[in-house]
């Protein structure tokens, strides 16, 4: 039989053989803190190329006098300090009238499209929980302006909009009779009607996918209590459905907003570089001002304004929405 011997440890090798272990382990730590940093390290260097230093560049743009002349070494074009931002800004000069018009312009486009987005959406989600035969195909049916590209979409619309044998004067006028005689949509005031039907088309479903999953979230138990308690369709919307969905809505109408406030493919592919004064937004208007007139320091003071007004909006919205969040809760 052998025996074993232990052999007496010091108080001083014990106390540094146990500050030993957890320097041992730390290198360990270390990679596993570290590991999801270094996953995200390539995305954030995309997005830094991407949209942090062409955003970096146009504020640079907004200070330079560069037009057409100073196109290969802009660079070297001349400082123009706020020069640029004043012509945005005087509002009685032509190009400064013809921001301001254009910004009106844009409001009520965006108030109009996103209030309708978000008004057909929320309808056709709540329609669409209680189960019935062809269920899964409406909700299918309801995505496809969503998941269509947008170009392949806005230009079946150009050709139903036309004014000689498009579909939609066929039907308005020919068949239905409810015009006089057939209505110019890409051109003059229907140009704005035109734009509008486009948007709302092509972003309600987006509100209804969205509205969608927040109805999940909601327990069946609540209007099944309600219903008992005599509470009708209108009712149970009111009370349960709209104050269950308020965190859900604050998002989609903020993402809403930006994303129609911003939109350029729509209004470009609809009317081309030019657009109808009743359609004018200011996204087209700032690449009318950049890439027609050749003012590109006018061009990027102006998409300047417009990203320090979509911040400005940003943080309104969501420090009243936030502070309507503690006040319910309080």
């Amino acid at each position: 039989m052998t025996s074993t011997v232990e052999l007496p440890v010091s108080k001083g090798e014990s106390g540094e053989t146990a500050a030993r272990g957890p320097r041992r382990r730390a290198p360990g730590r270390i990679r596993r803190v570290g590991l999801p940093y270094l996953l995200l390290l390539p995305a954030l260097i995309l997005e830094l190329l991407v949209h942090l230093v062409p955003m970096v560049i146009g504020i640079v743009m907004s200070f330079k006098q560069l037009t057409q002349f100073y196109i290969r070494d802009w660079g070297a074009a001349p400082w123009a300090g706020l020069d640029n931002f004043r012509v945005s800004v005087d509002f009685d000069a032509p190009v400064g009238e013809a921001l301001l018009h254009s910004f009106l312009v844009t409001i009520a486009f965006t108030l109009l499209s996103v209030g309708l987005c978000w008004l057909i959406g929320t309808t056709a989600a709540i329609c669409m929980q209680d189960t019935f035969r062809g269920r899964g195909l409406l909700r299918a049916l309801f995505l496809v302006p969503y998941a269509l590209p947008v170009y392949a979409a806005v230009i079946t619309w150009v050709f139903m909009f036309q004014h000689d044998n498009g579909l939609v004067n066929h039907v308005l006028h020919d068949q239905l009779g409810i015009t006089d005689k057939p209505s110019f949509w890409l051109i003059g005031d229907n140009s704005f009607i035109a734009l509008l039907v486009v948007s709302v088309w092509k972003g309600w479903p987006f509100a209804f996918l969205i509205v969608m999953a927040g109805l999940q979230n909601i327990p069946r138990e609540l209007y099944e209590a309600a219903a008992l308690d005599g509470a009708g369709m209108w009712q149970q919307i009111r009370r349960i459905t709209l104050p269950s969905l308020s965190a859900v809505n604050q998002v989609l109408i903020l993402v809403l907003f930006l994303w129609t406030f911003n939109d350029f493919n729509t209004p470009y592919v609809l009317f081309g570089k030019s657009a109808p004064e009743a359609a004018d937004l200011i996204s087209v208007h700032i690449y009318q001002a950049s890439f027609v007139t050749w003012n590109f320091g006018t061009g990027s003071a102006m998409s300047v304004l417009l990203l320090l007004f979509l911040l400005l909006v940003t943080g309104v919205y969501l420090a009243v929405t936030s502070r309507g969040r503690r006040t319910s809760r309080a």
